[in-house]
């Protein structure tokens, strides 16, 4: 079964609400004028009910189906946010918003699911009710997280739940998925290390922080490679280096790094996290410095349930064709925080040969839409059929 013929015909329409979204770029929770047009087209489409701030800025809408009968409820999600980065695509609908831009995806991600809410709203060829879920704050604000906290899921009943994101080097409207670990966890470290400021050219009267530093970046590498099972994934990057000094002949008293862990499993997080204070401390205190660690735990790990991947790649491979098994990925991704509170799953789709996500020249592939707004569609009307 090919794309439906219907969403086909929608490709201008649903491009035309991409592209104004793609303009008009909106960081983590202030997502004011996106939430704003979600909700007008869920009133125009008919839905039953539409609610928003939900999770400050989020919107939910609610469509009833034919049929009541079954007593259930699908829940399908998307993340409207954009990225703190400038843009460099070239399109004629580029953002407008000097240094924040849709590199995700997150604008297609929205207006395929505004295009599914359309179809089921006027179709309504399901027994139970469809809610669609419109999140802000994916990149890094933990949007998902807030929205279950504030009842989300009690409050429409919602006994399943299902998102999507596009990725980049697949083919434009295949799909790809895997049931249990998919995402990983994302944490963050700060390592503080003082050590004794003093003249470059009398080390021996100081305590380098910046030589303790250097072996700290050096040791960290052996947590994946020396203390975590090697079939294991795991992933330690110090990304910042700072020291207190910016002099050519001046030992800092101070250097902060600042980095990320990546993990797949919740007690390989545990020792990862341990492992990194330990480390750092004993390395500081070898040098006689000492070393400070802030770890904060950020997005958990995602887990596709394993019967609601099967259901995905079922409803995938009715639209495409087939549906391959992905690979795991180091990315982190807050829709975990929704399967944490319900059974669902999370599948890719293909964008084509793009710039990778969070590159300037990213762009959401339009040709992607039908394919996206179809596999919502038939996992409401698959798993609630009528």
């Amino acid at each position: 079964m090919p794309v439906k013929n219907r969403l086909a015909q929608m490709l201008p329409e649903i491009t035309e609400w991409r592209h104004d979204i793609h303009t008009h770029p909106e960081l983590m929770f202030e997502v004011h004028r996106t939430a704003a047009k979600v909700a007008d087209l869920l009133r125009a489409f008919g839905c039953d009910e539409v609610v928003e701030g939900l999770g400050r800025t989020g919107v939910v809408g609610v469509i009833k189906g034919k049929s009541a009968a079954s007593g259930r409820t699908v829940g399908l999600r998307a993340d409207m946010d954009a990225l703190p980065i400038m843009e460099d695509t070239g399109v004629d609908y580029a953002s407008q918003t000097p240094g924040v831009m849709h590199a995700c995806g997150h604008d297609g991600h929205t207006s395929m699911l505004l295009g599914a809410a359309k179809y089921l709203a006027e179709t309504r060829n399901f027994d139970g009710t469809a809610v669609v879920i419109f999140q802000p704050a994916e990149e890094g604000g933990g949007g998902g997280r807030v929205m279950c906290e504030e009842g989300m899921m009690d409050r429409f009943g919602i006994d399943e739940v299902y998102g999507m994101h596009n990725w980049p080097g697949h083919d434009v409207g295949t799909f790809a998925i895997r049931s249990g670990p998919f995402f990983a966890a994302t944490d963050e470290f700060e390592i503080t290390i003082e050590g004794k400021g003093g003249h470059a050219a009398k080390p021996h009267e100081a305590i380098d922080s910046t030589v303790v530093a250097s072996h700290l970046v050096i040791a960290l590498q052996t947590i994946a490679s020396r203390n975590i099972d090697p079939t294991e994934q795991v992933v330690v990057s110090v990304t910042s280096f700072e020291t207190s000094s910016t002099a050519y002949n001046v030992l800092p008293q101070r250097v902060v790094l600042r980095g990320t862990a990546r993990t797949l499993d919740a007690a390989i997080r545990k020792d990862v996290a341990e492992r990194i204070t330990t480390i750092a401390t004993g390395i500081a205190a070898s040098f006689g410095a000492v070393a400070t660690v802030d770890y904060q735990l950020g997005y958990p790990v995602m887990v596709n349930h394993a019967r609601e991947t099967e259901y995905a790649i079922e409803a995938a491979t009715k639209i495409s064709g087939s549906c391959a098994h992905s690979p795991l990925i180091m990315g982190g991704e807050d829709f975990a925080y929704m399967l944490e509170e319900r059974p669902g799953a999370y599948i890719l789709i293909g964008n084509g040969d793009s710039a990778p996500v969070h590159h300037p020249k990213f762009n959401f592939n339009d040709e992607a839409i039908p394919a996206g707004s179809s596999w919502y569609v038939e996992m409401v009307e698959s798993r609630l059929s009528a």
